[in-house]
């Protein structure tokens, strides 16, 4: 018996899944929401019309608010693309245009970020585990960026694919967030503590499945020895 009669027939992937598009589409899908409604604050704030109620905190229209949005927005767009197989072949130079705009346009996410829990009034209905969480995500999402860049300048090409994972999962907290506190509204009900929990818990799992999606291309094809 033969090497490949023990290891059986080979595993067939659907197109789509080999070429990353479903991936990405997913990982849009998943910001789509809470993207939109910053869009549309952005929009409100502007002079349009009243889609939300009035937040005091933002009556001035603050810079730091339209950088988080838009660049979350494409921060979240043009990772997702990343995922896709044809943008990474060479000789195409999207993958690393892209990925020094998704450093650039990262990098301006989490200062905002830190500039709007700062400086800014805490958001109605949260409290210090929230305040505590994004003051420790932020910053460790500019880690993963600054050493995913760092990485790739040595051409080390699977620590710099890890942690520009690590920090795109980061970057999609607030996608995950709907779906934790959806959970968990319905198993604790709704107050401050967890809520902030909630929030806090997209974090985490989206940080888990990244280190599981790492893991599982770094895993080594096992090899099963020739018999007759």
């Amino acid at each position: 018996m033969t090497a490949s009669q023990l290891a059986g027939p080979p595993v067939r992937q659907r197109p789509g899944a080999r070429s990353g598009w479903r991936l990405a589409v997913g990982l849009i899908l998943l910001s789509a929401i809470p993207l939109t409604a910053g869009v549309l604050r952005l929009i409100q704030l502007a002079g349009g019309p009243e889609l939300f109620p009035a937040d005091p905190r933002f009556n001035a229209f603050p810079v730091a608010l339209l950088v988080h949005i838009v660049g979350s927005a494409v921060f979240a767009f043009v990772g997702a693309l990343q995922f896709v197989r044809r943008f990474r072949r060479r000789p195409s130079s999207w993958h690393r245009r892209a990925g020094r705009v998704l450093v650039v346009v990262g990098l301006l996410v989490v200062a905002s970020a830190l500039w709007l829990t700062l400086l800014y009034d805490a958001q109605p209905g949260s409290g210090r585990i929230l305040f505590f969480s994004r003051l420790a995500v932020a910053p460790a999402m500019a880690t993963c960026l600054v050493l995913g860049f760092l990485a790739i300048r040595r051409r080390d090409i699977l620590s710099h694919r890890a942690w520009m994972i690590r920090a795109y999962a980061l970057g999609l907290g607030a996608g995950t967030q709907i779906f934790t506190e959806a959970f968990g509204q319905g198993i604790f009900g709704e107050h401050v503590v967890a809520g902030d929990l909630e929030k806090a818990a997209a974090w985490v799992l989206n940080l888990a499945v990244a280190e599981w999606a790492i893991r599982r291309t770094r895993m080594p094809t096992a090899r099963v020895p020739a018999t007759s």
